[in-house]
C-alpha cells in the first residue's frame, strides 16, 4: 500500500547501513516518487536503486521532485528506471538533475517514451556530467545518431574514469613511495641525531676537561696577576712621589709666571697712568686750542660784518654819487630844453607872431613847474644824503666798539692759554717724578724676584735629580714587568694551541654532519624528482583528457551539421509529398472520375 511504502521510505531515510534498494513493480506513483526524492536528499549509504514497473513518469509533480532528491544526492552510484513511462519532459527533468549530481555511474532508462527531444537534453547534459559511465536508452524512439553520441559519451566518461583511476593508483603508490622515504629519512635523521647526540656528549667532556685546564691556568693567572698588583702598588707609589716633584715644580713654575705677571701688570698700569695724563694734557690744550678757535671765529665774524658795513657805505655813497650825476644830468637836459625853447620861440616868432603871447605864457608856466620840480627833487635827494650820513657815522661807532671788544677777548684768550700751559707744565712734572719712584721700586722688587728664581732654579735641580733617580727604579720595575708578560704569553700561547686542537676535532665532526647533509640532499633531490613525474604523469594525462574531448566537441558539431541535413532531407522530402499531393489532386480533379463527381 502506499502508506507502507511511504513508511519504509521514511525509515530508511535515516538508515546507514542498507546499500542497495530493490522496489520493482510497486506502482509507486506521485506519493512513492515525493518520498523517494526525500530518501535521496538525506541517505548517505544507499549505492544502487531498483525503480523497474513504477509508472512514475507519469506523474510529473512526482517525477520532478524524485529528481530534485537526485540532484542533491552524490552518493547513490546505480540507478534503474525501466518501464515508468518517463516521456521528453521527464527526461529533461532528469537531464537537469544528471548536470549537478557527481556520483551516479550507472542509469537504465529504457523502454520509455523520452523520445528525441528527451534524447537530446540527456546528451547535453553528458557534455557536464563526467562521472557516467552507462546509460541505457533502448526502447525510447530516440534516433540512432543520439544514440550513438550518448555511447560516444560514455565510451569518453568510462575513459576518463579509468585514466583517473590509473592516476589515483599511481598517486597512492607514489605517495606510499613517499611515504617510505620519509620513514627512511626520518630513521636517517635519528640516527644523525644519535651520532650529534654522542658527539656533543664527547664535546662536552672535553669542554669539561679543557674548563679544569683553564681552571688550573686561571689559578696560575691569578698568582701572577697578585704579583702584578703588588709590583703595580709599588710602581703607583714610586708615581705618586714623581706626581709629588712634579706638582713642586709646578708650583714653582706658576709662582715664577705669578710674579712675572705682576711685574708686567704693574707696567702696563704705569704706561697706562701715562698715556691718561697725556691724554688729558692733550684735551686740554685741545680745549684751549678750541678756544682760541672759536674767538678767532668770532673775531672773523666781526670782521665780516665791519666789512659788510664798509660794504654798504659805499653802496650807500655810489647811490650819492649817482643822485649828484643825475642832477647833473638833468640840469643839463633843463639847460638843453631851454635852449630848444629858445630856439623854438625864436622860430615860432618869425612864423607865428600872433601866438608869441600865448606861446611865452605857457613857456613862463612850464618854467615854473620845472623850477618847482627841481627843486622838490634836490630837497628829496639832500635828506637822503643827510640820512645816509648819518647811518655812516652809527656804523663807524659800531665798528670801532667791535674791534675794541675782539681786541679785549683777545687779550683774555692769550692770557687764560698762558695759566693752562703753565699749569700743564707743573702737572707733567710731578707725574714724571711719581713714575720715576715708582720704577725704582719696581726695580728693587726685579732683583728680589731674580733672587727667589735662582733659589727655586735650585730647587728644581734638587727635584730633577730624585725623578732621574725615581725613572731609574721604574726602568727597573718595567723590565720585570716585561718578563712577567713573556712568561704569560708562552702560557697563553699554549692555552691557544689546545684551543686550536678542540677546534680541529669540532671541525671534524662537522665535517662529517656536512657529509651527512649532503646525503639527505641527495634524498630530498629524488623526491623531487619523483613529484616532477608526477606532475608530468597528470600534465600528460590531463592533455590527454583535453584531447578527447577536442574529438568530443569535434564529433557533436559533426552530428549538429548530420542533424541539420536530416532537416533539411526532411523538409525537402515535406515539400516533394506536397507537390505530388497536389499534383495527384490536379491530375484527380481533371480525370473524368474527378469531373464526374463535382457534377454530383
Amino acid at each position: 500500500s502506499y502508506s507502507g511504502i511511504k513508511l519504509l521510505l521514511h525509515g530508511l531515510c535515516s538508515n546507514t547501513t542498507v546499500k542497495s534498494l530493490d522496489l520493482k513493480g510497486n506502482n509507486l506513483r506521485t506519493v512513492g516518487a515525493e518520498a523517494l526524492g526525500k530518501l535521496l536528499r538525506q541517505n548517505k549509504s544507499i549505492r544502487s536503486l531498483i525503480l523497474e514497473w513504477n509508472s512514475l513518469g507519469m506523474w510529473e509533480e512526482g517525477f520532478s521532485f524524485f529528481c530534485q532528491g537526485l540532484r542533491a544526492n552524490n552518493f547513490l552510484q546505480r540507478l534503474d528506471l525501466r518501464n515508468n513511462q518517463i516521456n521528453h519532459q521527464g527526461a529533461g527533468e532528469l537531464a537537469m538533475a544528471l548536470k549537478q549530481n557527481s556520483s551516479l555511474q550507472e542509469l537504465d532508462l529504457r523502454w520509455n517514451n523520452i523520445g528525441l527531444l528527451g534524447g537530446r537534453a540527456l546528451l547535453n547534459c553528458l557534455h557536464s556530467n563526467k562521472t557516467l559511465k552507462r546509460l541505457e536508452l533502448a526502447g525510447n524512439n530516440v534516433p540512432s545518431d543520439i544514440l550513438k553520441a550518448v555511447e560516444q559519451a560514455m565510451d569518453h566518461n568510462q575513459d576518463r574514469q579509468t585514466i583517473l583511476s590509473e592516476t589515483q593508483n599511481r598517486a597512492y603508490i607514489l605517495s606510499k613511495e613517499v611515504l617510505s622515504l620519509k620513514d627512511e629519512k626520518t630513521k636517517q635523521f635519528l640516527d644523525l641525531m644519535d651520532t650529534i647526540d654522542k658527539q656533543r656528549e664527547e664535546i662536552a667532556r672535553s669542554g669539561r676537561m679543557s674548563a679544569a685546564r683553564v681552571s688550573q691556568l686561571q689559578e696560575a693567572l691569578d698568582e701572577q696577576h697578585s704579583i702584578m698588583n703588588s709590583l703595580k702598588a709599588k710602581l703607583q707609589m714610586t708615581e705618586a712621589a714623581l706626581a709629588l716633584s712634579e706638582q713642586k715644580v709646578h708650583n714653582l713654575g706658576e709662582l715664577l709666571n705669578a710674579t712675572k705677571q705682576e711685574q708686567t701688570s704693574i707696567a702696563e698700569h704705569h704706561f697706562t697712568e701715562l698715556q691718561q695724563q697725556k691724554q688729558e694734557g692733550a684735551d686740554r690744550e685741545g680745549k684751549l686750542l678750541r678756544d682760541l678757535s672759536a674767538a678767532s671765529e668770532k673775531n672773523l665774524l666781526l670782521r665780516n660784518q665791519v666789512d659788510e658795513l664798509e660794504k654798504k657805505c659805499k653802496v650807500q655813497q655810489d647811490q650819492l654819487f649817482q643822485v649828484k650825476q643825475d642832477l647833473t644830468n638833468t640840469t643839463a637836459e633843463l639847460k638843453l630844453r631851454a635852449v630848444q625853447a629858445e630856439e623854438r620861440l625864436e622860430m615860432e616868432k618869425r612864423r607865428f607872431k600872433q601866438n608869441l603871447e600865448d606861446m611865452e605864457s605857457l613857456r613862463l608856466k612850464e618854467v615854473d613847474h620845472m623850477t618847482q620840480h627841481i627843486e622838490a627833487s634836490e630837497r628829496s635827494m639832500q635828506d637822503r644824503i643827510q640820512r645816509l650820513e648819518a647811518i655812516r657815522i652809527a656804523l663807524e661807532e659800531e665798528l670801532s666798539q667791535v674791534k675794541a671788544a675782539a681786541l679785549a677777548q683777545r687779550g683774555q684768550a692769550e692770557e687764560e692759554l698762558i695759566k693752562v700751559r703753565n699749569q700743564a707744565r707743573l702737572e707733567e712734572q710731578q707725574r714724571l717724578e711719581h713714575l720715576e719712584e715708582k720704577l725704582r721700586l719696581m726695580t728693587e722688587s726685579r732683583d728680589e724676584a731674580q733672587n727667589c728664581c735662582l733659589k727655586q732654579k735650585q730647587m728644581v735641580g734638587e727635584a730633577q735629580a730624585k725623578a732621574n733617580q725615581l725613572s731609574l727604579h721604574a726602568d727597573v720595575l718595567r723590565r720585570r714587568l716585561e718578563e712577567l708578560q713573556q712568561d704569560l704569553n708562552s702560557k697563553e700561547e699554549e692555552k691557544v694551541t689546545e684551543v686550536n686542537k678542540v677546534k680541529v676535532e669540532l671541525q671534524e665532526q662537522i665535517g662529517h654532519l656536512q657529509a651527512e647533509r649532503t646525503a639527505q640532499e641527495g634524498l630530498r633531490e629524488k623526491i623531487a624528482a619523483l613529484e616532477r613525474q608526477l606532475k608530468a604523469l597528470s600534465s600528460n594525462h590531463r592533455e590527454a583528457l583535453l584531447d578527447k574531448e577536442g574529438e568530443i566537441s569535434m564529433l557533436l558539431e559533426k552530428l549538429r551539421m548530420k542533424e541539420a541535413d536530416i532537416s533539411r532531407m526532411r523538409e525537402e522530402e515535406a515539400q516533394r509529398a506536397s507537390f505530388l499531393q497536389n499534383a495527384i489532386m490536379a491530375y484527380v480533379q481533371g480525370s473524368p472520375l474527378g469531373t464526374h463527381s463535382s457534377r454530383k
